[in-house]
């Protein structure tokens, strides 16, 4: 079962079930185990392994963005009650790094991402910087996000370690074939054309994984807003490649993009999600139906040809 906290409260996110009223008996009181997530991505690894014997909690609904979220004082209780809590890490709930080092003292508290092997990531290393957190848009790297909560659970309630188990090869076999899935889409583009001008700078792991040159206009966080230098950049930059169209992006203002499509007079391709998920009654409402949202109108925007 999954709630939704935080700014959204109470709405479901299409992964299985929908919230029901909430009662005085927490789900451990019940024997079962209750998780809770950061982002709906992370959210719907966890509902697919966790099935029917726990509930899962998400802080950060439709829309939000996790660099600038806070938690609200019902969440900090949320946080508190749950047996395990899972978030993406490399700074991207970059406000609530104090908050998981605090809850780690006395509960279960993992990274999804502490599983990825330090050369696969973007950023950091030699530069000082922070890795790109991003890694959702590399379906092959949420593979090992998904390995990370399965072990985890494992070993947290180990008499329920063959569900766990079973639950999650049947989920890392869809991501299987939603990798390849990305892999074929994206081929119907002409080389020339592969070029994805975002918000903010999202997408790097899916540029890599399957082929594109990523411009984002804001930087990897959306703390700062571009400046007019980096405005000027990125309208030269499509004009001169004669990229066909650029994107909006849902948790991210569309101001900047808006601006670049005017001076660069191109169009505007359909919204992607980046930093979560969609309406829960959407097609972008699980983390699967999200990166083929993306992938479709990348594709459709993509092939046309420029004005």
């Amino acid at each position: 079962m999954v709630w939704l906290l935080g700014p959204v409260l109470l709405l479901g996110l299409g992964l299985g079930c929908r919230p029901e009223q909430a009662t005085e008996k927490s789900p451990s009181d019940r024997g079962d185990i209750s998780v809770l997530v950061t982002t709906g991505m992370i959210a719907d690894i966890a509902q697919a392994v966790v099935g029917d014997v726990g509930q899962v909690t998400v802080l950060m609904g439709p829309g939000v963005d996790p660099h600038l979220y806070q938690p609200t004082t019902r969440d900090q209780r949320r946080l508190r009650q749950a047996d395990v809590v899972f978030y993406n890490g490399l700074h991207l709930e970059g406000k609530m790094v104090d908050v998981f080092e605090a809850l780690a003292r006395d509960k279960t508290v993992v990274a999804v991402t502490s599983g990825i092997p330090p050369e696969r990531l973007l950023g950091g290393g030699e530069s000082g910087g922070q890795p790109d957190p991003h890694v959702w848009f590399d379906v092959a790297l949420w593979k090992m996000a998904t390995e990370v909560v399965i072990d985890t659970l494992t070993a947290v309630r180990p008499d329920q370690a063959q569900g766990f188990r079973s639950r999650g090869d049947r989920y890392l076999e869809e991501l299987e074939g939603l990798d390849q899935y990305c892999r074929t889409r994206i081929a119907e583009v002409p080389a020339e054309r592969r070029i994805l001008v975002t918000s903010h700078d999202a997408f790097r792991y899916f540029g890599r994984a399957y082929g594109l040159e990523v411009v984002g206009i804001q930087g990897i966080s959306t703390e700062s807003e571009a400046g007019l230098r980096r405005l000027t950049e990125c309208v030269d930059l499509i004009r001169q490649m004669r990229v066909p169209a650029i994107f909006p992006e849902s948790s991210v203002s569309p101001a900047a993009v808006q601006r670049v499509a005017q001076d660069s007079a191109v169009r505007l391709g359909p919204e992607l999600y980046s930093d979560a998920l969609g309406a829960p009654d959407g097609p972008a409402g699980t983390y699967r139906g999200m990166i083929r949202h993306n992938v479709d109108g990348i594709v459709e925007a993509l092939r046309e040809q420029p004005q």
